[in-house]
């Protein structure tokens, strides 16, 4: 949680209307990082933006999926979309396809991860018991 807590706090927070957007690589971090930032994101803002391109756009589904199923995210908003990239290896431009995810915090939102946050805090104390 401490990796989550480092790249909140490392935000450039320069592009306002951008500071709840997680652009997501599918070779960069692991899911449930990605996944805990949501969450993070969605505590400070009560909503956050997912972005992918190409293959990382399985990702972001992956995401959107685990945060709406457990009952922490709304689908709010769904945007796909192609961009020119330049493709050094040819040299010359290719197109890549983009998503963007809007999720806004459930009603439950901060019931449920007022649980979960108890949850862990029981089993650390059973721990060091």
């Amino acid at each position: 949680m401490e990796e989550v807590t480092d790249a909140v706090n490392n935000l450039s927070l320069n592009d306002a209307h951008r500071k709840n957007l997680i652009q997501v690589s599918n070779t960069k971090k692991p899911l449930f990082f990605y996944v805990n930032l949501a969450k993070r994101y969605m505590q400070l803002h009560d909503e956050v933006e997912l972005s992918a391109l190409g293959m990382a756009i399985a990702t972001v589904v992956t995401i959107a999926e685990i945060l709406k199923n457990n009952g922490l995210a709304i689908e709010k908003k769904i945007m796909t979309s192609t961009v020119d990239m330049k493709d050094e290896s040819r040299g010359r431009s290719i197109q890549k396809a983009k998503i963007e995810i809007l999720l806004v915090k459930s009603e439950r939102f901060d019931e449920l991860m007022a649980s979960a946050a108890s949850e862990r805090d029981e089993v650390e104390g059973d721990e060091q018991s």
